[in-house]
C-alpha cells in the first residue's frame, strides 16, 4: 500500500517540524512549508517546500508540485501561524490585520487550494492547529486568541460543507509548548507612559516563563498521528497540561464572572 501523502505548512521550526519529523519516522511521505528556503538549511529530513500561507500564489505552486510529484494528497497540517501580544488599545492595526492574514486567512486559502484534489480522491484529511487559548479571551493576548477562536468555528463549518465528499476535518488545540513562536511573536511595545505598563510587563513575564517551560512538542505529534488513524474523528481535539485543557472546561460551566475572577488573579490584574 501506497504510504500517505502529508503536507505541513509551517514545517521548518516548533510543533511543524516535530510533527513532520515523527510522521516521516511512521513511514509517511511528508512534505513541509517555509516563508524562505534560503533562512533553512538542507538537513531536514523531508522535503522542505517554500510557501508563505498569505501568498495564495505561492500555496497553489506547492500543492501542483506535490500532486504531480506523489499523484495525491492525502493529509493536510495547517500549522503556520505567527503570535501577537499586546494591550488592544495599543496594537497596531496593521499587526492585527498581519496576523489574522496568517493564523486565520491562511488556512482557509491552503483548504481551498487541498480540496478539488480531496474530492476528486474522495477522502482526505484536514487538521487545523488552533490553541487552548482560542477558547478564551486572555489579557494582552486577545488578537492571538480571536485568530485561533475564529479558526476554530470555521473548522467545524468546513467539517460540516466536505464530509459528503468523504473529507475529514478537526482542530487540534494545543497548550504551551517548548518552541521557538516567542522569537517571531510580536509583542506591542511597553511604553513608559501607558497606562497599561505595569500590567503588561508582568504578563509577558508570565507568557514567556510558559513558552520555555512548556512540554515537548512531541506530545503534539503523537496526537496528530492518533487523530490520522482515528476512522471518525471528533471535531475537536486538545493536548496540553491537565489544567491548560481543564481550563476550557472552567469557562464551559462556570458563571462568567467566576472565570472572569480567575484569570485575573492568575495574571495578577
Amino acid at each position: 500500500m501506497k504510504s500517505k501523502v502529508v503536507l505541513i505548512t509551517g514545517g521548518s521550526s516548533g510543533i511543524g517540524k516535530s510533527i513532520a519529523l515523527y510522521l516521516k519516522s511512521k513511514g509517511y511521505i511528508v512534505y513541509g512549508t517555509t516563508r524562505s528556503l534560503n533562512k533553512t538549511n538542507d538537513d531536514w529530513g523531508f522535503e522542505l517546500l517554500e510557501m508563505d500561507v498569505t501568498k495564495p500564489v505561492t500555496i497553489h505552486n506547492a500543492i501542483e508540485l506535490i500532486i504531480a510529484q506523489q499523484g495525491n494528497l492525502d493529509i493536510l497540517i495547517n500549522n503556520a501561524g505567527i503570535g501577537i501580544t499586546g494591550p488592544v488599545e495599543e496594537t497596531p492595526y496593521e499587526e492585527i490585520t498581519k496576523v489574522f492574514d496568517t493564523n486565520f486567512n491562511g488556512p482557509i486559502h491552503v483548504s481551498k487550494a487541498v480540496l478539488p484534489q480531496m474530492r476528486k480522491q474522495g477522502s482526505g484529511l484536514i487538521i487545523n492547529i488552533t490553541s487552548i487559548a482560542g477558547y478564551m479571551g486572555l489579557p494582552f493576548r486577545g488578537i492571538y486568541s480571536a485568530t485561533k477562536g475564529a479558526l476554530d468555528l470555521v473548522t467545524e463549518t468546513l467539517r460540516m460543507e466536505t464530509k459528503q465528499f468523504g473529507v475529514k476535518i478537526v482542530s487540534l488545540a494545543p497548550g504551551d509548548f517548548a518552541t521557538n513562536i516567542a522569537a517571531g511573536r510580536y509583542h506591542a511595545e511597553v511604553f513608559e507612559n501607558s497606562p497599561y505598563k505595569d500590567a503588561y510587563s508582568n504578563t509577558l513575564d508570565l507568557i514567556n516563563e510558559g513558552v520555555h517551560e512548556g512540554d515537548d512538542p512531541i506530545l503534539v505529534a503523537k496526537m496528530v498521528l492518533k487523530i490520522i488513524n482515528t476512522a471518525n474523528p471528533k471535531p475537536h481535539y486538545r493536548v496540553g497540561t491537565f489544567m491548560q485543557k481543564f481550563s476550557i472546561k472552567l469557562k464551559k460551566y462556570l458563571p462568567d464572572k467566576v472565570f472572569e475572577k480567575l484569570l485575573l488573579n492568575h495574571y495578577k490584574l
